[in-house]
C-alpha cells in the first residue's frame, strides 16, 4: 500500500502574485506556520535544492529533510521531492496551478509511502497530510490575499 494525498484551495489573487510568493523557498518560514528554517544548498535554473527543519511537534521532536523542487512557469507545474526521505521510503510531490474565475487554483498531490520502520504507516500518514495540508492551503491563502490587498493587485472575484 502507499500513501497518495490530494488537496487544493483558491487563492483570490492573480498568478504571478501566487507563484512568486509559493516558490519563493528562501521566504517559506514566512508563508508556513510549521517551517522554522529552511537553508537552501543548491539552486540550479530552476532546481533548489533544500533543507526544511520544521518547529518542534507536541513531543518536542523537530524534523529536517532535504528536498529538492523544480519550477515550470510555463506549465505550472512543480515537482518535488525528498533527497532525505526520513521515515519515507519516497515522497513526491506535485504543486499545479491553474487560473479560475475567482483567482487561482493551487492543488498539492503528494504520492509516498512509508518505511517499514517508520513509527507510522502510509493509512495514518495519509490523514495527518490531509490535516495539515488543509491548514497550510488556507494560512497560505490568507497570507497571498492579504499580499494581494496591501499592493492592490487583487482580481474581481467573480459570483456566478
Amino acid at each position: 500500500m502507499a500513501g497518495h494525498t490530494d488537496n487544493d484551495i483558491v487563492i483570490a489573487a492573480p498568478f504571478d502574485l501566487v507563484w512568486d510568493m509559493t516558490n519563493d523557498v528562501d521566504n517559506w518560514t514566512n508563508l508556513f506556520s510549521e517551517y522554522a528554517s529552511v537553508e537552501v544548498i543548491a539552486r540550479e535554473d530552476a532546481k533548489v535544492t533544500f533543507r526544511l527543519t520544521m518547529k518542534p511537534d507536541k513531543d518536542g521532536k523537530v524534523w529536517s529533510w532535504v528536498s529538492e523542487r523544480e519550477a515550470d512557469r510555463e506549465t505550472r507545474t512543480v515537482w518535488a521531492r525528498r533527497v532525505e526521505t526520513g521515515p519515507f521510503a519516497h515522497m513526491h510531490i506535485r504543486w499545479e496551478y491553474h487560473e479560475v474565475p475567482d483567482g487561482v487554483r493551487m492543488r498539492w498531490v503528494q504520492d509516498f509511502a512509508m518505511k517499514e520502520t517508520a513509527p507510522v504507516d502510509d493509512a495514518w500518514m495519509t490523514d495527518n497530510i490531509n490535516r495539515n495540508s488543509r491548514v497550510q492551503l488556507e494560512l497560505i491563502r490568507d497570507r497571498i490575499q492579504e499580499r494581494a490587498r496591501e499592493t492592490g493587485v487583487a482580481p474581481t472575484v467573480r459570483t456566478w
